[in-house]
This record gives structure tokens, C-alpha cells and sequence, in this order.
């Protein structure tokens, strides 16, 4: 393992990684930080053909330290698909889509719940407890079963019913709160002050990231160590985009990538949108947005902890925030499921909704390589699609279509 020490986000302040912190004394979220001079010198490019197509491929830019404290049900390497209907449609004719409903457990979350049910693992973690809007406690509950960890979940009573499912069947102990994730998560800090749970909340421990940032590394190995020019990402807690820009950093430090890096998009929905007002205030954090609602669930995150990292990965890569409508999201899910075979979630079509503004705009040209992340499978959100179909009687013949 490569892993020098753990960082603080907003201080600076360094921790030893060999033991369970969860954020730093001033309240700063911790990153993994690593030896990348020796990364540099120890890790070649060629090494990866010969490796399982797993996210475990990347094991030296990776904070696990030993193969047998690895949690895996076989996560990632999701394809990376083109668009080519959806994208002459829309004016932008090199769209692709990573699509991450493939994963197990259907979403994205796997990625980080993998890396951070391993690390917990190892560092002897036997009790842990998480606010959730869904798809991350059903994935962190499957992961701490195969891990041996018991896991308490807390989320809103409006969550997606297949998402409770999947917390009760891993064995996982879930209650429903009557509101929001923030009001899930202060019930879930309660208890971690009062029993001493390891706190597995968004950016609370400084793992899950390393597994979201995995996305960023499979996007540069799939297009040929090559950056796009821009990817487009749905954006609750943020942990992803945080993720795969730390990628893409790293990626340049050892020498895989060039300079450039694409131009990063905070997708959000008008019903919950604090980091693209931050953005379009050019603010460095966000305020809390009051009566959060809409139909991507997964992104309906009033106040990120991490937002701060957003808006500085969006910065940094002269990238932009865009609020799309909910009747929006719903038709961009339709287009993708007629014109390309994908049923996504609404949080991934939330960001085809937000390309075709920006096309419409010129910030998006019709020659740019373009990635929309798709975090989910629409299987997992049944009530975003209405079927009104005949009903025949049998000896009925077919209409002609």
C-alpha cells in the first residue's frame, strides 16, 4: 500500500492512516493522500491487462493494505457507451455515457461502499451507522454483510421502497425518519456520540471517496488515457465528482494523463439546488436549501458537507453548475430508453437534461467529447414510468403499428 497519511480538506492538517479518524479537529472532511513519486516508479500502465476488470485493478492508488481485508461482489469497469442517436439528436455528436446501473446493487454507491467496508474491515471497525436517501444504504448494508460489519441505516420515509428492501434483507437494522437526509443524519450523529459507531456518513470517514474516484480511472483507461472534454455529473452529497477529480490529480502526478482535464458540471435539480446557486454566486460553499424535493431522490441533498470540494474541482477545471427541471429529467430518461436501449435512474438522466442546456448555450460544441455519468439503473425508480398498454383478449389479432 501506497498510502502516506490521511489530509485534512480544509486545514491542511495531517493524521496517521493506520487508525479510524473520521474527520479532522477543525470539522474538515479527510482525504487519503499517497506516495505517488513511488506509485510513479512502482505502477506501469501495461501491468492493468493482466489484471481482473474489477476496480481492484487500480490496488496501488487504492488505501486497502492487505488482498485479505478486500470486500468485493465484483464492482466495476462499467462500460462506457456511446450515444450516437441521443447525441444527433441534441446537437452533440461525440456523447457517451458511463453507466453505472451495471454495479452491483444497481448504483454507483457500490464503489464507495466497497472501498469503505474494506478499509473498515481492516482497521477492526465491528459497528457502523449511515444517513441515507436510498441506493448508499442499500449498498452499504450488502457490503458490511459481506464484510461481517453490522450496520444501522437511517433514511427519509419518502425514499424509494426497493432501497428499504435492500436494507432489510442484507440484515441491516433501518428506521425511516419523517423528513429529509439532514434530518437523518443528525440522528445518526446522535448516536455516534452517545455509542461510539463508526460514523460511515457522506465524507465522515475518508474512504468512500477512494471508491468513487475508481470511476474517474476507468474513464481514462477506457478512452485510451485520454480526458474528455467534459463530464457531466448528478450531484447530492458530491462525492463522486470529488472523487474523479482527485482521480484525474493523481493520474497527472504519476504521469498517465496530460495537463488538460475535462471541464467538470455539477448537475442538480431546480427542486434542490444549493451548490449551483453557490456556483452562480461564485461562492465557496453553499447554503441550505429550504423544502428540498424532486423526483431524483439520490440528489435531493440540501447542504453537502463536501461542498466546498465541489465548487473547487468545478473551479478548477473551468467547469459550470446547471439546475434542470423535474419534467425535464423525466423526458431526457424517456429519450435515452427509446433512442439508445438504457433505463436509467433520474439522477443520471438529470445530466443529459443539463447537457442539452448547455449545448443550446455554445458551452458545450458539437465537436467536444462529452461523458454523462449515469449512477444507477432505472430499475430501482419504477414510479418515474407511467404504462398505459391495450389489453387483449385472447384470439385478438394485432394492430398494425
Amino acid at each position: 500500500m501506497y498510502v502516506s497519511h490521511l489530509e485534512c480538506s480544509k486545514c491542511s492538517a495531517a493524521y496517521e492512516s493506520e487508525q479510524v479518524t473520521q474527520l479532522c479537529s477543525c470539522g474538515g472532511p479527510l482525504l487519503v493522500r499517497y506516495d505517488l513519486k513511488r506509485v510513479k516508479d512502482a505502477f506501469r500502465r501495461e501491468a492493468l491487462s493482466s489484471r481482473p476488470p474489477t476496480l481492484w485493478r487500480y490496488r496501488e492508488l487504492l488505501p486497502v493494505r492487505e488482498q485479505e481485508h478486500v470486500v468485493s461482489l465484483g464492482e466495476g469497469m462499467t462500460p462506457l457507451l456511446p450515444l450516437e442517436r441521443v447525441g444527433a439528436r441534441v446537437g452533440i455528436p461525440r456523447l457517451l455515457m458511463k453507466d453505472e446501473g451495471l454495479i452491483p446493487t444497481g448504483t454507483f454507491k457500490a464503489r464507495g461502499a466497497a472501498l469503505a467496508a474494506s478499509r473498515a474491515k481492516e482497521l477492526g471497525v465491528t459497528m457502523s451507522a449511515m444517513p441515507t436517501n436510498g441506493n448508499a444504504g442499500g449498498a452499504w448494508a450488502a457490503y458490511c454483510a459481506r464484510a461481517g460489519i453490522k450496520a444501522v441505516i437511517v433514511m427519509p420515509k419518502g425514499a424509494p421502497a426497493i432501497n428499504r428492501k435492500e436494507v432489510a434483507v442484507a440484515g441491516a437494522a433501518l428506521y425511516l425518519v419523517d423528513g429529509l437526509i439532514s434530518d437523518a443524519g443528525k440522528i445518526i450523529a446522535r448516536a455516534v456520540a452517545e455509542y461510539g459507531w463508526f460514523d460511515a456518513s457522506t465524507l465522515k470517514e475518508p474512504y468512500r471517496i477512494e471508491g468513487k474516484k475508481t470511476m474517474g480511472l476507468e474513464l481514462a483507461e477506457q478512452l485510451g488515457w485520454q480526458v474528455p472534454d467534459v463530464i457531466l455529473y448528478p450531484t447530492g452529497g458530491g462525492v463522486g465528482i470529488i472523487g474523479i477529480y482527485k482521480a484525474l490529480r493523481e493520474l497527472q502526478e504519476i504521469g498517465w494523463i496530460g495537463d488538460k482535464l475535462p471541464r467538470l458540471v455539477a448537475v442538480q435539480a431546480t427542486g434542490c439546488a444549493p451548490i449551483v446557486r453557490a456556483w452562480s454566486e461564485r461562492k465557496g460553499e453553499s447554503e441550505f436549501w429550504e423544502g428540498a424535493h424532486t423526483v431524483a431522490f439520490g440528489i435531493t441533498v440540501p447542504k453537502a458537507l463536501g461542498d466546498f470540494l465541489v465548487l473547487e474541482a468545478v473551479y478548477a477545471t473551468n467547469g459550470c453548475g446547471v439546475a434542470v427541471t423535474d419534467d425535464e429529467i423525466l423526458r431526457a430518461q424517456q429519450m435515452l430508453a427509446g433512442a439508445e436501449g438504457v433505463f436509467v435512474c433520474p439522477e443520471g438522466a438529470a445530466t443529459l437534461a443539463a447537457a442539452v442546456h448547455l449545448a443550446r448555450e455554445g458551452w458545450i460544441t458539437a465537436k467536444e467529447q462529452v461523458v454523462l455519468l449515469n449512477t444507477g439503473t432505472g430499475l430501482k425508480y419504477p414510479e418515474t414510468v407511467s404504462v398505459d398498454a391495450p389489453v387483449l383478449q385472447p384470439g385478438d389479432s394485432l394492430p398494425r403499428v
